[in-house]
């Protein structure tokens, strides 16, 4: 199985064109510094590769990543999917993009895909311009991705996208568990992770890989940066800090743990904090676009 890091970046990207933090400040004097949004490709055997969410970057990554070059034909390309873990622009704005004709199939919650039918239109608007199959997955039950790779969703938040409002339906927020059949390897994808609860803990026991919610360093962060005001466990996001954070959790994991998702705000983006370095310390990274491992 091959993973390859697309960017880490959460919500309005790094530097966000509208914030000037001390890190976004940091990301435009030092442009190595940037990171486009938090994705992931997979394959099995690296001949057909699947997005894990579809950002507003997506053209950008795949150009970034001679894997999922197109060719040898003038419309062939290697990308035939997306999982998609939510309903949340960041990772569906690049559903649009990827509307040039190519057929490729969409997975994701029943809840997820009704959001992009009725709030976010984006199966009627692409419905002219692409092929795509839409499948809604169901949590626990694997999905085949190519003749070695299989993706398990499994539910780890239900808090729906602002644009749908109040909903009745839970399962908004996914994980994958991907596993090579014939390596067993396997690894987690989780960009939102608001508590981390048995059912979490099961998911990651074993993991050779986890990716997780690194979106900010402490609930309150936003607010201290006077960037917002809202807690980041409001926003379906648990802390990667303190006593009850995540990091201490991943610490005690057996595999490579590497956090993704990572706010413009949070200081683990900066290599030269102590924040960055106390990760380090506990054997845990922070994802970059290029990144690449293979189980």
């Amino acid at each position: 199985m091959l993973l390859h890091c697309l960017g880490v970046a959460a919500g309005g990207g790094y530097p966000q064109w509208n914030c000037a933090c001390g890190g976004c400040r940091r990301a435009r004097d030092a442009p190595g510094r940037s990171s486009m949004h938090a994705g992931l490709a997979v394959s099995g055997t690296g001949e057909r590769w699947f997005l894990i969410n579809a950002t507003p970057d997506v053209h950008h990554q795949i150009a970034a990543d001679p894997s999922l070059h197109p060719g040898p034909g003038p419309r062939d390309t290697p990308v035939r999917g997306v999982l998609l873990t939510d309903a949340e622009f960041d990772h569906t704005i690049g559903l649009l993009m990827l509307r040039e004709g190519s057929h490729l199939t969409v997975h994701g919650t029943s809840a997820a895909l009704e959001a992009l039918e009725r709030h976010f239109p984006v199966q009627g608007l692409l419905s002219d311009y692409a092929t795509i199959d839409w499948v809604a997955v169901k949590p626990g039950e694997p999905i085949d991705l190519d003749e070695r790779l299989q993706a398990t969703p499994f539910v780890t938040g239900g808090k729906p996208p602002r644009y749908v409002g109040d909903s009745e339906l839970t399962e908004w927020e996914l994980g994958y568990l991907l596993r090579d059949v014939v390596t067993g390897g396997t690894a987690v994808y989780a960009p939102t992770v608001p508590r981390w609860d048995e059912a979490f803990a099961e998911q990651v026991a074993e993991a050779d890989c986890v990716f997780c919610d690194g979106t900010f360093f402490t609930d309150d962060e936003m607010r201290h940066q006077g960037t917002g005001s809202q807690p980041g466990l409001s926003m379906g996001h648990m802390p990667v800090g303190g006593s009850g954070g995540s990091a201490r959790r991943l610490a005690e994991l057996p595999g490579r743990k590497t956090y993704i998702h990572v706010n413009n705000t949070n200081p683990i983006l900066d290599e030269n904090t102590a924040e960055h370095r106390w990760l380090a310390e506990l054997g845990i990274e922070v994802g970059y676009a290029g990144l690449e491992v293979e189980l």
